[in-house]
C-alpha cells in the first residue's frame, strides 16, 4: 500500500512538470484621453501585472471621455463622460469584452452640465460631477445596465474666497458608500462635502456634511476599506483632510498640506488595495504623488515620501493585487508605470511605460 502511495505521489508531480507553465494573469487595462491633440478617445489594452507590459486591443472615437468607470454588476459594460462645454456633454455607456479589449457604444445621454469631469455608480444609480456646468447629474439604469434615464439635476454653490477659480459653481466628485446608502459630493467652489440620503425613490436633495476651510477646492475623495476614514483631495489648498465617517456624518479629524509649492493643482487620490498607504497626485509645479503612510486604527496620515512623474498627473489607479501603480501624464503623453513597495509603499519607476495623447484617466477590468 505504501509502494502504491509513493507511486501516484510520483505519478502527479510528473504529470504536474509536464504541464506548460500558466501565464501570469493579465488586466484589460482601459484609458480615457483628451483628444484635441490627435487622440481617438478611448483605449483599451492587456495589461500585465508581473512585468508592466502592455498591448494595445482596440481604440473607440469618442470627444474627451476624460474618464472612465466599471459598471457596478456588469464586467462587460463601463461608463465615459464626453467632457465638453455645452449641450453636447453626455455620459455613455460602451460594452467591452474583457478578454479582447473590444469596447462599443451603446447609449448615450445629455447630462445637461456642462465639462462633466468624474462618474460615480452604485446599483442603478449613476453620477456626473459636471465641472463648468456646477451639477450633479443623477441617471437610472434598467436591471440589465443598459439604459441611462436622466433623473435629477442638483445646483452648486459659490462661497470660497477665490475670485477667479471659485466664482461659478463647480462640482468634482462624488462617491457612494457601499451599502448604497450615502452619497458624497464635493461642492468644488463652496469649499464643502455635500451628502445625499439615498432611497427607492432615489438621490435625495443633497445637503452639508462638513464645511471646509476657506479656499480648499475639495476635488477627490476616496473611503478606507471599512468607510470609517473619508480622505479628501483640496485642488486649491494643496492641503488633505481626514474625516471620520460614521452613517453619513463627518468629522475633520486631521489636514496636513500635500502641496508644499502652492501649485494649487492637486488633483487625485487613492488608497492602496491594502489600506496602508495613501497617494496624491499634484500638477503645475513640483509634479508628482506625495505618499502616506495610514495609522492601522486611527486612519490618520504620516508623510513618507514624494515620487515625481511626468507632467501633469491628473489621474493614477493601482492594480487590483497593489503592486503597480499607472500615473496618465497628460501633457508628457504618457502612462508611467511605477512598482509599488507593499512595506514601504514607496514606488520605484520600472516601465515599460504607454506613450499615448493626453491621458486623463485608467481603469483595470478583470477578464
Amino acid at each position: 500500500m505504501k509502494c502504491l502511495f509513493s507511486l501516484l505521489i510520483g505519478l502527479s508531480l510528473a504529470l504536474t512538470a509536464c504541464q506548460p507553465p500558466q501565464p501570469p494573469a493579465t488586466l484589460c487595462l482601459l484609458v480615457g484621453t483628451y483628444t484635441d491633440a490627435g487622440s481617438q478617445g478611448i483605449y483599451s489594452y492587456r495589461f500585465n501585472p508581473q512585468n508592466g507590459s502592455s498591448t494595445l486591443l482596440d481604440s473607440l472615437q469618442m470627444v474627451n471621455p476624460s474618464f472612465l468607470l466599471p459598471a457596478p454588476g456588469h464586467p462587460q459594460r463601463f461608463y465615459a463622460v464626453s467632457e465638453t462645454p455645452d449641450s453636447t456633454a453626455a455620459l455613455c455607456l460602451l460594452s467591452l469584452a474583457p478578454s479582447t479589449g473590444q469596447m462599443s457604444l451603446l447609449h448615450r445621454q445629455a447630462t445637461l452640465g456642462a465639462d462633466p469631469c468624474q462618474i460615480a455608480a452604485w446599483g442603478s444609480l449613476v453620477t456626473t460631477a459636471n465641472y463648468s456646468g456646477g451639477s450633479l447629474t443623477c441617471f437610472h439604469t434598467d436591471t440589465d445596465g443598459q439604459v441611462l434615464l436622466r433623473d435629477t439635476l442638483y445646483l452648486g454653490q459659490t462661497g470660497g474666497n477665490d475670485p477667479l477659480r471659485q466664482a461659478t459653481p463647480h462640482l468634482h466628485g462624488a462617491l457612494f458608500t457601499a451599502d448604497g446608502r450615502h452619497l458624497f459630493v464635493t461642492d468644488f467652489s463652496a469649499d464643502r462635502i455635500l451628502h445625499c440620503d439615498l432611497r427607492p425613490t432615489g438621490i435625495q436633495a443633497p445637503h452639508t456634511a462638513i464645511q471646509l476651510e476657506a479656499g480648499t477646492g475639495p476635488r477627490h475623495l476616496c473611503f478606507s476599506s471599512d468607510e470609517r476614514f473619508l480622505y479628501v483631495i483640496g485642488e486649491l489648498s494643496g492641503k488633505i483632510s481626514v474625516m471620520h465617517h460614521t452613517d453619513g456624518h463627518l468629522e475633520e479629524i486631521q489636514t496636513l498640506l500635500a502641496d508644499t509649492l502652492g501649485a494649487r493643482g492637486s488633483a487625485d487620490i487613492h488608497l492602496s488595495p491594502d489600506g496602508r498607504h495613501l497617494y496624491a497626485s499634484h500638477r503645475l509645479q513640483g509634479e508628482g504623488l506625495s505618499i502616506y503612510k495610514v495609522h492601522p486604527t486611527e486612519g490618520t496620515l504620516m508623510r513618507i515620501g514624494y515620487q515625481p512623474t511626468g507632467r501633469h498627473p491628473r489621474h493614477f489607479g493601482l492594480t487590483p493585487d497593489g503592486s503597480l501603480l499607472l500615473v496618465a501624464c497628460r501633457d508628457s503623453h504618457v502612462i508611467e508605470v511605477y512598482r509599488r513597495h507593499p512595506e514601504s509603499g514607496l514606488l520605484t519607476h520600472c516601465g515599460p511605460d504607454i506613450s499615448l495623447s493626453k491621458p486623463v484617466c485608467v481603469q483595470f477590468v478583470k477578464p
